[in-house]
């Protein structure tokens, strides 16, 4: 490895090691080690191929949130054990996420039964610092420690943000391990602040130490790194026992990355002068990886053409959602939802001069017509994406961080408007 990169060491945890990368300003290289531990290190073994498991892991779940619209450090693989990540100065706090009460909340609230389902999620947070067991933190110690990274104050602001990311990140890979028949019960994760951009963004690793998964969800089934921490002795056997857990996490996180069903959004425009209209809903769909068509049929001046097409879609069993683009009267919307049991979007271009006598048109349905109206090109393609997402997790993740980086935008547009104000 030091061959092919110019490399200083930077840190070295249990798990892995952190070379700053001499030809790549701004990054580092984050190797794993083949070693697992437990209690802050009370227990700690060699696991041969871990390295490899684990990176493997990582990259395939940063990929997920990346691809979702998540910040992540996380740049690009370099070898089977290594990846190369954007250099961040870490927030030494474990932001920890659950659905499922177990493991050390029990132990701090006595009374809970393991298996209590959190609805909000419950959001904790720990101080890294292994000589006194990673405590508890609240927002109010976070506040008064008064951290600075890469020149950011971490303060209220910063705080909502992680928070915030922390939930919505659990959530994406809660739908994503659904899709496996596995419930996420918890999740630990770090930010750090981009040394370059100086902005919070999902850093450090997330594998089979970062979680608890049970298929089915039977804890019985456990196929995290608890199934190490209970282990009563460390043979041989029970790490080859622990070894294939999580290989078997592993092959599964792949498979996260692809969703088996598939969808397809069909607009069709009355005329072609339309075209820049649907252009727009076109756009907005690709940004969710939803496919779309774009076609050109007048129920007015040509019924018999404008079913046809709607039988060439229903015909090849791809879900399907239709947004009808037509100005003036809209009677492309009208037939296809009376002729259609698919879902179908009134998305008509308004003008200036006859938009407020024009929507009528889209908006009185006749009794049994179930189509919606909606104005703008992007939230017609949003809410067809909300329908696919119902049941393709990959455009659901999209949504879901769409979400966030809105909510974001917002929080830090408003911290740098009291700033100025102040």
């Amino acid at each position: 490895m030091a061959a092919e990169l110019k490399l200083v060491k930077l840190n070295e945890g249990k798990t892995k090691e952190i070379y700053e990368l001499l030809d790549r300003p701004g990054h580092v290289l984050v190797q794993s080690k083949d070693q697992i531990t437990a209690g802050n290190t009370v227990r700690r073994d060699q696991m041969e191929g871990k390295a490899a498991i684990s990176n493997k892991t990582t990259g395939c779940v940063f990929k997920l949130l990346q691809e979702a619209g998540i910040k992540t450090a996380f740049v690009e693989q370099h070898s089977t054990t290594a990846f190369v990540a954007a250099q961040c100065e870490m927030i030494p706090i474990e932001w920890v996420c659950r659905r499922i009460a177990t493991g050390s909340f029990l132990k701090r609230n006595p009374g809970v039964k393991e298996g209590y389902r959190f609805s909000p999620l419950k959001l904790e947070m720990f101080f890294k610092d292994d000589a006194n067991n990673d405590p508890q933190w609240s927002e109010e110690q976070l506040i008064e420690a008064k951290f600075c990274f890469a020149g950011l104050n971490i303060g209220q602001c910063e705080i909502d943000v992680m928070n915030r990311a922390t939930v919505a990140i659990f959530e994406i890979l809660e739908k994503a391990w659904s899709t496996q028949d596995c419930t996420l019960v918890d999740m630990k994760i770090e930010f750090g602040v981009n040394v370059t951009t100086k902005e919070i963004i999902l850093a450090d690793v997330i594998d089979n130490d970062s979680w608890r998964l049970w298929p089915s969800g039977d804890r019985s089934q456990q196929k995290d790194k608890q199934v190490y921490r209970d282990l009563k002795e460390v043979t041989p056997e029970a790490l080859q026992v622990v070894k294939r857990n999580f290989q078997w996490v592993a092959e599964r996180v792949q498979l996260l990355l692809e969703s088996k069903n598939s969808c397809r959004v069909v607009v069709l425009m009355g005329s072609i002068s339309d075209i820049g209209h649907c252009e727009k809903i076109k756009k907005a769909c690709l940004s969710y990886g939803i496919p779309c068509v774009l076609r050109v049929t007048s129920a007015h001046k040509g019924p018999d053409e404008t079913l046809r097409i709607k039988a060439e879609y229903e015909g090849d069993g791809v879900p399907t959602v239709f947004v009808a683009v037509a100005g003036r009267s809209n009677g492309l919307g009208p037939v296809m939802s009376g002729n259609t049991a698919y879902p179908v979007i009134n998305c008509p271009p308004i003008t200036a001069d006859w938009g407020a006598q024009d929507i009528w048109s889209s908006l009185r349905m006749p009794s049994g017509l179930g189509c919606t109206t909606v104005l703008s090109p992007d939230a017609a393609a949003q809410f067809a994406a909300q329908i696919f997402g119902l049941n393709n997790h990959l455009v659901w993740v999209k949504l879901r961080a769409s979400m966030l980086n809105t909510w974001i935008s917002l929080k830090l547009a408003d911290k740098k408007l009291q700033e100025c104000t102040l």
